[in-house]
């Protein structure tokens, strides 16, 4: 008889969170891990900046793309190969879920432009109203129609590819998820991140931190969408058979 086997599900990982939080709690690619479902939900991480070939996209369930302290518009070798896997994996069907970086790099890959955000860094918990267009789509509806979400960023895609959907935003960042193709998102919020993760980039990076510490709040919408990306792709995508006697 043949036993299906779930395809794995791929993180590309293209960046480290801050030294203070890998080592107490792990990386980005644990917390994604954990938000899709693992170890239920086979995971496989491929970090790109040391080399690590990235797969055929037959063989995947899907991919999350990482967060990083990079900036898109530093054109590393790293990030432009990545970003060619991406427009391939848009063409193929593959489910694909960039997050922060990974939002901008997917922007970039199907020909939307990334900079700098020209009202600067976006830092904290933060509101999140969806568009219209998030009614109808596989990963948002039934989400809040605002809804709060961890975020940090100093880029942005400034303008999204040409027939990409806009799904969520806010007064500061009007592109905080879309949609492009079918199977293909990305959010510039933060879905892995819970309330220390936030509190401790808040310590890092602002300004003023205190009073955006008392703003952090947990975010269940946000951190929902790991798990419903991870159960929507494996809805849509084959798997493996192995043969048992």
């Amino acid at each position: 008889m043949d036993t299906p086997l779930p395809l794995p599900f791929l993180i590309i990982k293209l960046g480290d969170t801050l030294e203070g939080l890998r080592i107490g709690r792990g990386d980005f690619d644990r917390w994604i891990a954990d938000g899709l479902g693992a170890p239920a939900v086979p995971v496989q991480v491929c970090d790109p900046r040391r080399g690590d070939a990235l797969p055929a996209h037959g063989s995947i369930a899907g991919a999350v793309v990482t967060g990083s302290h990079a900036m898109v518009t530093h054109r590393a070798d790293w990030s432009e190969r990545t970003a060619q896997w991406l427009a391939e994996g848009v063409a193929r069907g593959t489910p694909l879920l960039g997050i922060c970086y990974g939002h901008q790099l997917l922007a970039h890959a199907m020909g939307g432009v990334v900079d700098d955000h020209p009202q600067g860094l976006e830092i904290g918990s933060i509101d999140v109203t969806l568009a219209p267009a998030a009614t109808d789509d596989p990963l948002f509806c039934g989400m809040p129609g605002r809804f709060r979400a961890h975020a940090v960023h100093r880029q942005t895609a400034l303008r999204l590819p040409a027939g990409a959907v806009v799904l969520a935003g806010n007064a500061h960042e009007p592109h905080h998820a879309f949609r492009i193709g079918g199977c293909a998102w990305g959010v510039q919020f933060h879905p892995e991140f819970d309330a220390e993760a936030m509190r401790g980039y808040i310590d890092a990076l602002a300004t003023d931190p205190a009073p955006l510490r008392a703003a952090v709040t947990d975010t269940p919408a946000a951190a929902g969408l790991l798990g419903r990306f991870a159960r929507w792709a494996e809805a849509h995508r084959p798997v493996h058979t192995l043969e048992t006697t």
